[in-house]
This record gives C-alpha cells, sequence and structure tokens, in this order.
C-alpha cells in the first residue's frame, strides 16, 4: 500500500487489515482489523465506525483528541504500529494478547503470553458462583487454578463481603493475576470484599489447609483438555500454556479429579463446589462426584447449549 496516498485514510487502513487477515484464515478478519486499528488510535468501536461513516483520516482522529492520550502519536508510528499488529495477528497470535486486555463480565483483564485467555463461556461459571452467594454475609470462596484472576476477581467484585483466596500453580501466569488483583483494589476494596492470591498447587493437601472444612464455594476451571484432543485453533495450541489446557490423562479428567477430591475437604457441610469442564465430560464429571460423596451432582450447560460445568454439594449431616 502507498502510504503517501492511502496512508491516512481509516477506510484504507481498514480495508487492507481485512483483506491481509481474511487472506490468513481468521475468522473475524474485518472486526479483529477495525479492533487494531481502534486500539492503536485509542478510541473504541463506535468512535471509530463515526469516523469511518466521516471519512475522517489518521491524522484527525490522533490530532482531534478522540483517542485516550493518542494526540501526541505520530502517525508514522500509530501506521508502523498498525502494520506490526497485522502481522502478529495474521500469524494467529491472539487478539488479547496483542491488544493486552480482554473483557470479562465487568473486569478489564490484562493479559500476554503465559496466562489462559478467559473464554466468555467461563462467564456462566461466575453466575453461577454469584448465585449461591446472594444472600451469605462474608462468604468464604476459594478459586482453584485461578489464572488471570477472570473466577475470583468477579466474585470479590459481584459479591458485596466476600473473601476469596486465588491458588495458582504456574508462575507467569499468577503473575498475571497478580497484575489483575492488584488493578481492581478500588473495586475490591469498595465491595467490601477480600482478595488473597497464593502461588502454590491446588492439589497439594498443605495448600490452604488451614481452610479445611470452612469453605462456603470451591470454584474452579481446571485444565480439563484430553490429552489427545489436541485443539485445531492455532490461537489455542500454540499460544494458550499447555499447564492450562490439558488434564493430565486420555479423558483429561485426572486434575479435575483431583480438584474434587481437594475441595471436598475444603469445603464447610452443605458448602458448593462449581468446576468447568469439557462438553464431553459432564456426565464423568457427576460420576466422579457421586463416587466421592457429594449430592446434588449435575452438569449444567452454558449459554450454546453445551454442558459446561459441575455444581455439587458436599453432605451436611445436620440437615
Amino acid at each position: 500500500m502507498n502510504k503517501q496516498e492511502h496512508g491516512t485514510s481509516l477506510a484504507a487502513l481498514v480495508d487492507q487489515g481485512h483483506r491481509l487477515l481474511a487472506q490468513a484464515g481468521l475468522p473475524t478478519p474485518l472486526n479483529d482489523a477495525r479492533l487494531l486499528l481502534a486500539d492503536i488510535l485509542g478510541c473504541d468501536l463506535h468512535q471509530l465506525d463515526q469516523a469511518l461513516l466521516l471519512d475522517r483520516t489518521v491524522e484527525e482522529l490522533l490530532t482531534n483528541g478522540v483517542g485516550r492520550g493518542q494526540a501526541d502519536v505520530p502517525q508514522s508510528a500509530a501506521l508502523d504500529r498498525y502494520q506490526s499488529y497485522l502481522q502478529r495477528r495474521a500469524g494467529r497470535e491472539p487478539l488479547q494478547y496483542i491488544l493486552g486486555h480482554a473483557y470479562f463480565r465487568y473486569l478489564d483483564l490484562r493479559l500476554g503470553p503465559g496466562v489462559f485467555i478467559p473464554r466468555p463461556e467461563t462467564e456462566t461459571v461466575v453466575q453461577a458462583g454469584v448465585d449461591a452467594l446472594i444472600g451469605m454475609d462474608h462468604p468464604l470462596v476459594v478459586d482453584l487454578c485461578s489464572g488471570s484472576g477472570a473466577i475470583g476477581l468477579s466474585l470479590a467484585i459481584e459479591v458485596p463481603g466476600a473473601r476469596v483466596r486465588a491458588v495458582e500453580v504456574d508462575k507467569e501466569a499468577y503473575r498475571w493475576g497478580a497484575l489483575n488483583a492488584a488493578a481492581q483494589e478500588a473495586a475490591i476494596r469498595e465491595a467490601g470484599s477480600d482478595y488473597q492470591l497464593l502461588l502454590a498447587d491446588a492439589t497439594e493437601p498443605a495448600t490452604l489447609s488451614d481452610l479445611n472444612a470452612q469453605v462456603d464455594l470451591v470454584i474452579s476451571n481446571p485444565p480439563y483438555v484430553p490429552m489427545d484432543a489436541i485443539p485445531s485453533q492455532p490461537e489455542v495450541r500454540d499460544w494458550d500454556p499447555d499447564l492450562a489446557l490439558y488434564g493430565g490423562s486420555p479423558d483429561g479428567c485426572l486434575l479435575p479429579c483431583r480438584i474434587l477430591d481437594r475441595a471436598m475437604i475444603f469445603l464447610a457441610p452443605g458448602g458448593l463446589l462449581v468446576m468447568e469442564h469439557d462438553a464431553s465430560q459432564g456426565p464423568a464429571m457427576v460420576t466422579a462426584a457421586l463416587d466421592r460423596g457429594y449430592l446434588q451432582a449435575h452438569t449444567n450447560q452454558d449459554l450454546t447449549g453445551r454442558d459446561r460445568y459441575l455444581t455439587a454439594r458436599r453432605p451436611d449431616p445436620a440437615s
């Protein structure tokens, strides 16, 4: 593309990005090109679409203060950055890693290589946790395999007075989780909640052992992909950490079953476990939970109607 002729035209830039990403085989090339350009210009998609309708230029957006603190960004630097972003996305690097963040429920999470990218279907897992805690006074929650912090931080902010303890074993994922926890400190404080993140193995008996038999909710999105079910999507296969993906056995149930074991020890009588699983694992997870003495074990569906998470209770002899 001739920058002198077309370089400042927003429409031309979006069209160029759309064509490049479509040729790379991306499923949503136009949307990705728009998101990348909007990020470069420091505006949102609504502002970008308005500018496209008005046939605005890059210079106009950069100099008119539309972007978030972008007025002092040279046009050449913005264009070079856009080209770099397009090449990275064409190489199938996840959009969330390139942008450096992703939205999850009410959170804007910082993300990058080394941490699992939270999926929209996990929002239904969080909702199950929120619903279970309604009306409880300062409920105690343990988030196992916390990754970016999406689940535990959501609960700390959405459930006033919640006491959340999050556990992550991978040092790089823990680093991202700690960054997100720091970014949400004010929101957690405003909710009257408390959030603490621990670098540890969620399946080890010593981890948070002082909370044994006291926890109201154990919630987890553990690694559960079957070892021989290598994802076909390059963004998942080549970029998501293996430690966050694979469940440690051919059926992927080894690590989820270890979470079942640990959660039974954490939970207070009558306490609830909510655990995400693969769409193929619903019956196996229900059976595994019942075999371990859980009651009311059910698999629940996500918004697409696929089996997505297990709910099960520790028995309460007093009831």
